[in-house]
């Protein structure tokens, strides 16, 4: 999965790009930068590679998501619905934005399932947040059709799957804005890193005005001189991360997607011999950013058992159900509302009134689900590592009499 396996001459010279010049910053230095513009250049093809208007580079994937909720203009007292199987900033961006997470269903696509979300939507919903796990796709169609019956926006979680597509059209490009992250162990890496993407003018400029302090980025006036229509934060990329992207795109179609299909092929061949094993339901497959094998079996002790002789023949899978940063149920942080804060505030008011409440056993099916699912992470140079994952996928077929 990580772009970091493929670093090398091309990250190199973008980056001496940036130091021959000394500018490091983003913005402003025109004369001083000689032209070099690794970021915005970045933005540029990034957004060209999605087939959209507008990109922003930010700092990470967890600053997409918080400056795509600024742009909505998400709100004390708002609810987001989102799924119970993502990554831990999903959520902690919409706490952040001081709005509740409403949490909902996943189905076999192990993404948001339309037709949970019909249920969870209520006047207060003001944005809905699917999760492309893992590398493939949700459902995100039908969602998008959901949300637009409602007229709720929804910004598409896209940090997994990079480089994903549904009928050649890219993942983050069906809802209002899309969230990609590029951190160290992303299939295109910056280091640190991320992404928002639109084709609405009007989001793209709130979301760049918030990122930069509030700077409204009149190009008439020197840097610092601005004015400012809001307050904001500091979620820019640096010169030198915007160098590494330039250089990670043009390898994501050329080389990264091409081995990971790859790989992945090579070890579900050898699944697919095991008795009672299923595969996840992937949304057109021909667009599968292929850097997970995620598969399942009937119960959760048979998965558990498999997994267990998987990792004692020395390559063992990720069992979600017991994954302390991607599942609903160990989220101990988010269910026993924990704080830094004084008040306790997200999850209490000054008052002391609870202004949300996450019961542990509120997503049955997610459970149930993740109970039974194991995956395999594919990366990009593993083909010293098929062979003793086809060994030991074998060794635990035997184990459990398959």
């Amino acid at each position: 999965m990580p772009g970091f396996e493929i670093i090398g001459e091309e990250e190199k010279k973008e980056i001496l790009e940036v130091l021959s010049n000394k500018v490091v910053f983003r913005y402003g230095f025109d004369a001083e930068r000689k032209g070099i513009y690794k970021v915005a250049t970045f933005e540029k093809e990034f957004a060209k590679y999605c087939g959209v208007e507008h990109a922003l580079a930010v700092s990470s994937g967890t600053a997409a998501l918080r400056v795509a909720l600024a742009a909505l203009g998400i709100s004390p007292g708002d609810e987001v619905i989102t799924q119970g199987f993502t990554f831990v900033a999903t959520w902690e961006s919409i706490l952040d934005a001081g709005a509740v997470p409403v949490f909902a269903e996943i189905d076999e696509t192990l993404c948001l399932d339309p037709a949970e979300l019909r249920k969870k939507i209520t006047p207060k919903t003001k944005a809905i947040v699917p999760v492309h796990m893992c590398g493939a796709r949700a459902r995100i169609k039908e969602i998008v059709e959901v949300a637009d019956e409602h007229k709720i926006p929804v910004i598409e979680d896209t940090a997994q799957s990079c480089g994903g597509k549904i009928n050649g059209k890219s993942l983050g490009s069906f809802g209002k804005l899309g969230c990609f992250s590029f951190d160290s162990v992303k299939t295109l890496t910056t280091g640190e890193g991320g992404m928002i993407i639109t084709n609405d003018k009007d989001l793209y400029i709130k979301a760049s005005e918030y990122h930069d302090h509030g700077h409204d980025h009149n190009p008439k006036v020197p840097r610092g001189l601005e004015k400012r229509s809001f307050i904001g934060m500091n979620y820019r990329m640096s010169e030198l991360q915007g160098a590494v992207g330039l250089a990670q795109l043009g390898k994501l179609e050329t080389v990264m997607l091409p081995a990971h299909r790859k790989n992945k092929a090579a070890i579900k061949q050898a699944l697919a011999k095991v008795k009672g094993v299923t595969f996840r339901k992937i949304v057109d497959p021909e667009g599968d950013t292929a850097t997970f094998l995620t598969f399942s079996l009937p119960t959760a002790e048979k998965t558990k058992a498999f997994n267990k002789a998987m990792g004692e023949a020395g390559a063992g899978a990720i069992y979600w159900f017991d994954n302390f940063w991607h599942y609903y149920e160990e989220w101990e942080h988010l269910l026993e509302g924990k704080s830094i804060a004084r008040t306790r505030y997200p999850f209490k008011a000054e008052s002391g009134q609870a202004r949300c409440h996450h019961p542990k056993d509120a997503l049955p099916k997610t459970a149930d689900l993740l109970s039974r699912t194991l995956s395999i992470a594919i990366n990009i140079n593993m083909e010293a590592q098929i062979p003793k994952i086809t060994q030991a996928i074998e060794k635990a077929a035997k184990a459990l009499g398959h």
